[in-house]
C-alpha cells in the first residue's frame, strides 16, 4: 500500500458492526459501505456484501471480538460501533431453562458491554459513537419472551449510564428501539414445544403467532438502519431513539399508564 492509499483509508469513516449478516444489522452494513465507511462485521454467518470486511465469531464465547475490534481499529481506527447481534426465545418464566436464557443474555447484553469494553479504549483516542440495537420489548412487555424483553431494558440502562462515563472522552452511546420489524428473526426465535410449556402451551402459542404477525407486518430492516444512519453522522445523538410515529408514542403511553391499564392492553396485544 503505498503513502496516498494509507492516507485515504484513514480518512475513511470505520465501523464495526456486530450481527450484521442480517436483518438490521445488515442493512446498516449496507448503507455504511455505500456511503464510503470501512465496515468490518463480526457475526458467525458472513455479511453477504463484497465491500464489507467480514470476520466469523461468535460474540457469546471467546475473546474472538476483541481481536476482530481491535484488529479493525488497528486497520482503519475506529469511528462507531453497531451492536445488532440478538437472539430470541419463548417460553413461560417457569419452565424456561438456565442455559437458554444465560445464552440469551450472553449474546443480547453481555456481548455487547463486551464489545463496548473492547472499543472504548480506540475511541477515546478521537472519540466515536456507540449504537445498542434494543427494542421496544424493553419497555412494553412481551408475555412469554421476558428474557429478551429483560435484556433489551437493560441495553437502555447502558446506554444511560455509558453516556454519563463517556461523554467526557467524546464518546457517545445510543440505544435505538424498533418495534416489530420484518426479518427472519421471527424464524430463528427458539419457541418451546407444548410439551415443555405444559400447562401455558396454548398461551404461549397465541403469543408467539401474535408477535410474528407483529413483526411481519412492522417496519422495514432499512427504515431502522437508515436511523442508525442518522445517530453515527448525527453532532448531537440522542441517548435513545425510538424508531417510528407509532413506537413513539406506543412507549411513551407505556410510560404514563397505569402499570394494571398496560398490562391489559399488552395481554389483548398478544391475545391473551
Amino acid at each position: 500500500m503505498n503513502n496516498q492509499d494509507a492516507k485515504s483509508r484513514q480518512l475513511r469513516p470505520s465501523a464495526v458492526v456486530v450481527g450484521g449478516s442480517s436483518g438490521i444489522g445488515y442493512e446498516t452494513c449496507v448503507r455504511l459501505v455505500n456511503r464510503g465507511w470501512a465496515v468490518t462485521n463480526i457475526s458467525r454467518t458472513r455479511c453477504n456484501n463484497a465491500k464489507v470486511n467480514n470476520v466469523c465469531a461468535d460474540v457469546a464465547a471467546g475473546t474472538d471480538a476483541y481481536d476482530a475490534i481491535t484488529c479493525s481499529a488497528d486497520r482503519s481506527g475506529l469511528n462507531a460501533l453497531v451492536y445488532s447481534a440478538g437472539f430470541s426465545m419463548a417460553a413461560p418464566i417457569e419452565y424456561a431453562k438456565e442455559s437458554d436464557y444465560k445464552y440469551l443474555f450472553e449474546v443480547n447484553f453481555f456481548g455487547a458491554l463486551r464489545s463496548m469494553q473492547y472499543a472504548i479504549p480506540h475511541m477515546k483516542k478521537r472519540g466515536g459513537k456507540i449504537v445498542l440495537v434494543g427494542s421496544l420489548g424493553g419497555d412494553v412487555p412481551i408475555p412469554y419472551d421476558s428474557f429478551y424483553s429483560s435484556s433489551k431494558a437493560a441495553l437502555e440502562m447502558l446506554a444511560r449510564e455509558a453516556n454519563a462515563e463517556l461523554n467526557p472522552y467524546g464518546i457517545s452511546v445510543t440505544a435505538v428501539l424498533p418495534g416489530g420489524t420484518a426479518t427472519n428473526f421471527t424464524y430463528k426465535r427458539k419457541v418451546y414445544t407444548d410439551d415443555d410449556n405444559k400447562i401455558y402451551s396454548k398461551s404461549v402459542n397465541k403469543a408467539v403467532a401474535a408477535l410474528a404477525n407483529m413483526e411481519q407486518s412492522g417496519m422495514k430492516p432499512s427504515r431502522v438502519a437508515e436511523d442508525i444512519y442518522k445517530v453515527l453522522t448525527s453532532d448531537k445523538p440522542p441517548i435513545i431513539l425510538t424508531c417510528g410515529v407509532k413506537n413513539n408514542m406506543m412507549r411513551f403511553a407505556s410510560r404514563i399508564m397505569p402499570e394494571k391499564l398496560t398490562l391489559q392492553i399488552d395481554k389483548r396485544m398478544f391475545n391473551q
